[in-house]
C-alpha cells in the first residue's frame, strides 16, 4: 500500500522536521524516503549538515519505512514508535539537497506485520538508512533500533 500520505501526516507536525524542512518523497511497501534542502542555520563549521540534523533524516527514513509497511491506514493507529539506540557513519560532507532512503529487511518488516495484525502487543525492529547528495554521492549511512507498542 502506499502509505505516503499517511507517512507525511505522521512526521509533517514534528518540531525537528519542521526545522529542518523535511519532505516525505514515498512511504509504500516498507520502503521509504524522505528529503531536505541543508538549511544554512543547521550547518557545522564546514558547512556540512549537523550530525544532528543527519540524524533527523535516518529517523524519519525509517520510521516511514516502519508506517509504509501498514495494509491500510488504521493500521498504525494508536502505535507508538521509540529509538532505542541509533549509529551515524559520516562519509562526506553533506551539502545540498540530501535524500534518506530506508528498505526494511523481511525480518522487521514480519515484526511490524505483526503488530499491526494486532497479533502481538509490541515489535523491535532495526532499520537502516542511506543518506546521498545531489550528485548521489552517499554522504552518512545510519541505523536506528526501534521499540514499537500498541497504546
Amino acid at each position: 500500500m502506499d502509505a505516503t500520505e499517511l507517512a507525511r501526516q505522521l512526521l509533517g507536525p514534528i518540531p525537528a522536521h519542521v526545522t529542518l524542512g523535511l519532505e516525505v518523497v514515498r512511504a509504500a511497501d516498507g520502503e521509504a524516503e524522505v528529503a531536505a534542502e541543508v538549511p544554512h542555520a543547521l550547518t557545522n563549521v564546514i558547512g556540512s549538515l549537523h550530525s544532528s540534523g543527519l540524524m533527523t533524516l535516518v529517523d524519519a527514513a525509517g520510521l516511514a519505512a516502519l508506517i509504509g509497511a501498514v495494509d491500510n491506514p488504521d493500521d498504525f493507529a494508536g502505535v507508538i514508535p521509540l529509538g532505542g539506540a541509533a549509529e551515524l557513519r559520516f562519509l562526506a560532507p553533506a551539502r545540498g539537497r540530501l535524500v534518506a532512503t530506508c528498505r526494511l529487511e523481511a525480518e522487521e518488516r514480519a515484526a511490524v506485520k505483526a503488530l499491526f495484525a494486532g497479533e502481538t502487543e509490541t515489535a523491535r525492529a532495526m532499520t537502516e538508512a542511506e543518506i546521498r547528495d545531489v550528485d548521489g554521492e552517499v554522504v552518512c549511512r545510519g541505523s536506528f533500533d526501534w521499540s514499537l507498542r500498541r497504546r
